[in-house]
């Protein structure tokens, strides 16, 4: 091989890998945490350990919009575009597209009139409109969000099909909920139930979770309904059976890709167990099956119910957890009773049924998780105050385990990171494995973003320069990873921050 075609190979492999690079920076976030299992891993080719600590903000980046922001930004590379394009939702019922790079609006589509709090009967979002975090069908380039609309006849609760080329709405889109559910002879109170978790997409529908207004007031239930995005007369319904129940938490529903998981809320006044302070795999039809394979419920269900310690709080994560034997299904459950279960997946076991079970935070357990591998089995990052961290302190309001075992599951704490603040802690890695790092925001705390390195929890990036400050973030808040950037939403405004 002569010297001129060795120097062509280097050259044509290193434009390759450049290639593949700048592909895997610029792939869309189509839905909360990058994925249907909100496992919450992002790949950034370029962001190992040693360039998160030259992370800073972007200062060509400047995004301001009209709004409270609970919703997570969502990312969309266009066909053929060399820039992406940022997806927001607020709760005064605007869809805003942002031009990634720049910062700039590029379109903005008004849904309607958001509803004052005043006018509701309890809650504590105001004024409601967008709260739960959108999805997007990048083959149709459509985006589905549900909303809170006022108008002379009162609050609906619509979901609504957008193209991402303009905004502009689809044909047979809004569908009201109460009036579809109303055709099939079901009573969805509209006034008491409320729309925070993200929305999914399975076999050709758009699935929207539904529970209470913060202080659950009025005859509410945890209900998942499921639109067709061909036919969006065509709906199918599950709902809890007795109050209360809702499905609130920002993760919403989670999928493995043949069923969608959920988690219920405490239950109101119940006598027997009427599905609250559950797990559930929901069929894509949405058909109840009573099998104890198909829900968890923990044995002190009740006892939950009365303190308000309940699973909803936090999505199902379904994971696998690899073995000599092959992989396990498996999905975990976080509560507010502070303890996390871990449910085979195929047999999530009734009441009581769990494979594993432990008090892990000292604290409620709320907002989603992350999960990414170990090398003998899987970190799991959430935002409380473990219970058997490595070193003590106040502020060690992330926590890391790590699950592994074979037939006896195990959990250990592995390490647990400090800042003040609340959120939903995401993880970016090079290639899915390599230089993992766990980011959190210091939502409604310190308002700085935290990184920390995934195997150790040494801290790698603090936010401690004055201009790292964020105003306006909220605990619903979670950052997404795109385009060689993290992106940061708050009231008002998006951050960037570069490396």
């Amino acid at each position: 091989m002569t010297n001129w075609q060795t120097k062509s190979m280097w050259a044509l492999a290193l434009t390759l890998v450049l290639m593949i690079a700048a592909r895997s920076q610029a792939q869309s976030v189509l839905q909360y945490h990058g994925s249907p299992d909100r496992s919450g891993r992002f790949v950034i080719p370029a962001l190992d350990w040693e360039r998160a600590r030259s992370l800073h903000p972007d200062p060509g980046f400047h995004s301001r919009f009209a709004g409270h922001l609970y919703a997570q930004p969502l990312f969309w590379q266009p066909p053929g575009s060399g820039t992406g394009v940022l997806i927001v939702a607020t709760e005064n019922d605007d869809l805003i597209a942002i031009d990634a790079k720049s910062g700039d609006q590029l379109w903005t589509r008004s849904l309607g009139r958001p509803v004052p709090l005043s006018t509701q009967p309890c809650g504590n979002i105001d004024p409601l409109g967008i709260t739960g975090t959108p999805i997007i069908d990048e083959a149709a380039q459509v985006v589905y969000l549900a909303a809170m609309v006022g108008d002379a006849s009162g609050a609906h609760h619509r979901v609504f099909a957008l193209s991402l080329k303009d905004g502009s709405p689809l044909p047979g889109w809004p569908v009201d909920v109460a009036e579809a559910l109303a055709a099939q002879g079901q009573l969805f109170s509209t006034r008491f139930q409320n729309q925070r978790g993200t929305l999914a997409i399975l076999d050709g529908r758009v699935y929207v979770p539904y529970g209470g207004h913060f202080g659950d007031c009025g005859d509410y239930r945890g209900w998942v309904v499921g639109i067709r995005l061909q036919n969006p007369r065509d709906v199918v319904s599950w709902s809890t059976r007795g109050r209360g129940g809702g499905i609130w938490a920002p993760g919403g529903i989670a999928s493995d890709g043949h069923a969608l998981f959920v988690a219920t809320g405490n239950t109101l006044g119940v006598s027997s167990w009427s599905d609250g302070e559950a797990v559930f795999r929901l069929t894509p039809d949405l058909h109840r099956a009573e099998r104890p394979q198909d829900f968890f419920s923990p044995a002190n269900w009740r006892a939950l119910d009365e303190r308000d310690a309940d699973l909803g709080g936090s999505n199902p994560l379904p994971f696998e957890l690899p073995s000599q034997a092959g992989s396990r299904q498996l999905v975990l459950a976080l509560g507010k009773d502070a303890r996390a279960y871990v449910l085979d997946r195929n047999n999530l076991g009734g009441i009581g049924g769990s494979r594993a079970s432990e008090t892990v935070s000292t604290r409620p357990i709320r907002t989603a998780p992350a999960a990414y591998p170990a090398a003998d089995g899987v970190f799991v990052a959430f935002q409380g105050q473990g219970s058997h961290c490595p070193t003590g302190g106040a502020d060690n309001n992330l926590t890391v385990m790590r699950i592994h075992g074979g037939d006896a599951l195990a959990m250990e704490t592995a390490w647990c990171g400090a800042f003040k603040g609340e959120g939903s802690p995401v993880v970016t890695t090079t290639d899915g494995r390599s230089y993992p790092i766990v980011w959190i925001l210091g939502a409604e705390g310190d308002g700085r973003l935290h990184g920390y390195r995934g195997d150790t929890g040494e801290p790698l990036f603090t936010g401690d320069a004055p201009g790292d400050v964020m105003t306006g973030l909220r605990h619903f808040q979670t950052l997404l990873a795109a385009g060689g950037r993290l992106y940061v939403g708050a009231d008002g405004r998006l951050y960037a921050f570069s490396f």
